[in-house]
């Protein structure tokens, strides 16, 4: 019996250590954790008036998680190359855990909003701590045959839990209750953590280091190469398309299926998510099998332009969802190459750092994007906006090329160089 037992466990040891398996579990932990991120936003703003929450606070309190991640990503990257991956990503799957927790007890708490802000800081260092762990765990069980497409696979996990939560927040709560939506969420939560414990294992240090300070920002050329077009991409869609989108509508005069501009950009919000996450897997994919990642690189930067050139003259339903459909396209094409190209371009004991890095430079750009834009539409109108949009990833594809020659000396460098 006892010998059963021994092979037993063996075996699932073993069928635990296959790559597929932790990718995939990576994957799973990211995607349903990133409900709780996304169910507070169809709830929090109705359901302030109620609590006695002003709406300045709400904004502030449905910002703070990105504002903390912006701080947490780089001392997170640092930890990761110090101790590994396997603590902080199940640290970091709990801290989220508990910050859903946060939104149950805001519910019946005095000080609602204080539990509200408390759970979304905690939600930022948490998800800095995931996000940076879990392209270094993609990065450290691949090679150059297939890290784009599990970067691809990866970050898809990680940004598409959060438009799933938004959907998840409002149709629960709708249904049955504000309560039953954040228990939902909780136990998503809970149970994403669960699998990361049992199922992640050690991918990056075999033993912890010092060698990492917790403020390194990694200023390696590859990564503020890649840093800069990552920006550049998540200010566009997140901070220009996504900010924007929801007073565009009714300046063209499209809706969709007779809803306001509310429930008509919604549904081309999706049309780009949909869109996205088909092409971040392609375009890790496609990289991975021309042994280049700088032609898939551009053509799909260049697709984001085509996007937004085709959204500032946009003026029917039609016109608008093929707009929508390249630039959700071109975001997530140049995902999964992005992120493959900084870990092909990186020693392996400095990919926490660069993680980390890089994600400071996303957080920015998304975060900057709804600042400028929003202030600027009033002034200038959407035409010159999204033509600026169209011309920025030009100028990150300009930029990309120039910092891999310096870098590689070639232009277009395969993946084993």
């Amino acid at each position: 019996m006892g010998e059963t037992v021994r092979r037993a466990v063996d075996r699932l040891r073993r069928i635990i250590n296959n790559q597929s398996i932790v990718i995939l579990a990576v994957i799973a932990s990211t995607f349903f954790i990133g409900f709780g991120g996304g169910v507070v936003f169809p709830i929090l703003p109705n359901l302030g008036t109620l609590l006695g929450i002003s709406p300045f606070v709400v904004g502030v309190i449905l910002s703070a998680n990105r504002f903390s991640r912006l701080i947490a990503n780089a001392p997170a990257g640092s930890l990761v190359d110090r101790i590994g991956t396997r603590t902080p990503f199940v640290v970091g799957m709990l801290i989220q855990s508990v910050g859903t927790v946060g939104y149950l007890v805001a519910l019946v708490a005095p000080l609602p909003e204080a539990w509200f802000l408390v759970a979304r800081i905690g939600w930022g260092i948490g998800s800095a701590l995931v996000f940076a762990t879990a392209y270094t765990i993609a990065a450290d069980l691949s090679d150059g045959g297939s890290r784009g497409a599990n970067m691809g696979l990866v970050r898809g996990g990680v940004l598409f839990g959060f438009p799933t939560g938004v959907v998840l927040g409002g149709v629960v709560s709708e249904l049955a209750g504000t309560m039953a939506a954040f228990g939902l969420a909780t136990a998503f939560a809970f149970g994403a953590t669960l699998l990361s414990y049992f199922i992640i294992p050690e991918t990056h240090v075999d033993s912890p280091g010092t060698s990492a300070p917790p403020w390194d920002i990694h200023t390696a050329l590859p990564t503020l190469t890649v840093g800069v077009t990552n920006f550049v991409v998540l200010f566009v869609y997140i901070g220009a398309l996504f900010a924007t989108l929801v007073l565009f509508l009714p300046a063209i005069e499209v809706s969709v299926f007779g809803l306001g501009p509310q429930g008509s950009s919604g549904i081309f919000m999706a049309v780009t998510v949909l869109s996205a996450g088909l092409f971040m897997f392609t375009g890790g994919y496609v990289s991975d099998r021309r042994q280049s990642r700088v032609p898939i690189l551009l053509g799909f930067l260049v697709t984001t332009t085509v996007g937004f050139t085709l959204l500032a003259v946009a003026d029917s339903v039609v016109s608008l969802a093929v707009a929508c459909l390249a630039i959700g396209a071109g975001q997530g094409g140049t995902s999964g190459p992005l992120m493959a190209l900084l870990a092909d371009l990186t020693p392996t004991d400095q990919m926490g750092r660069a993680v980390g890095t890089n994600n400071v430079f996303g957080d920015v750009g998304g975060g900057l994007g709804p600042v400028v834009t929003l202030p600027l539409v009033d002034t200038v109108g959407f035409v010159p906006i999204y033509a600026v949009c169209a011309a920025l990833p030009l100028v990150a594809a300009v930029v990309l090329v120039g910092g891999i020659h310096r870098e590689t000396g070639q232009f277009v460098p395969a993946v084993g160089s």
